[in-house]
Order: structure tokens, then sequence, then C-alpha cells
């Protein structure tokens, strides 16, 4: 793919605060913006059966998420979440759980953040690829349709 994905420093800040204060437990949300940029997450509830070895977002969060896109509010890019005793990569489980949609994966661990597409045939566990990005400062670009 090539393209380097550009993450707004206040989201990519606000979702490591977000997986620190979890204690334990894997933080999960979406990636929203336009394009190949990151301007806003939306947290979730993690709803999984084991909260602390894997996450499944609440789908009432997904729901509204979509409502809000149509309306003209950012796209789902993707989503996030936390290994809060392991690394940023991702795991078989993640794997297993990921669809090949070309969605992001952020994943947050051992003290920093890498990014991942979930692509058929991926280079890690068959399942994903990983991605360059960048952190870029200001407001979201105008492109993301803020309703006023």
């Amino acid at each position: 793919m090539g393209m380097i994905v550009r993450i707004t420093t206040e989201t990519l800040d606000a979702i490591v605060t977000e997986t620190i204060a979890e204690s334990g437990r894997e933080a999960c949300g979406l990636l929203l913006g336009a394009d190949d940029r990151i301007t806003a997450h939306r947290p979730a509830r993690n709803v999984a059966d084991d909260p602390h070895r894997r996450f499944e977002i609440d789908p009432a969060t997904l729901l509204a998420a979509h409502r809000a896109a149509r309306a003209d509010g950012p796209a789902i890019l993707g989503c996030y979440h936390s290994h809060p005793t392991g690394s940023p990569d991702p795991s078989a489980r993640d794997a297993a759980d990921a669809e090949p949609n070309g969605w992001l994966w952020l994943i947050v661990g051992a003290g920093e953040a890498r990014l991942w597409r979930a692509v058929r045939d991926g280079a890690v566990h068959g399942r994903f690829e990983p991605v360059p990005f960048t952190c870029v400062s200001g407001p979201p670009a105008p492109e993301s349709a803020l309703s006023g």
C-alpha cells in the first residue's frame, strides 16, 4: 500500500491514556476519519467474555458510529485495542477475530502503539500487514464534515 497513515496527536494521546486507565482489561474502540487520516476515536465498552485477554466492541457503539458516518460524520477506518501485558503486535486471537476487510487496527502495548491493516494473506498470522503512521497536529481535516 505504501501510504503513510496520519493520526492526530490528540487522538493518539487520548487512546493511550484510555488504555492505561483500563488497568489490566483490554480497552477498545473505533478509529474515525477520512481516507488515510485518523482524526478522532470513539471509545467502546469491551463486551468480550474475557476482557482481560480479548476485546469485542460493544455493538451499540458500532451502530452509532455507522449512523453518524451516514449523516456526514467521519468514516469508520478501523479499531483500536490494548494488550495490557503484551506487545503492540497482533496476537493469533486478533488474527482469528479479524475480517480481511482492510480495516486499520491500532494496538497499544508495552508502552507503544503500532498500526496494522487486516488483509487476506497478511504477513503476520496470515491476517495483518504493518502500516507506517505519523502523528500530525491540528484540527480534523475539513473533509471530515463536522455538523453544525
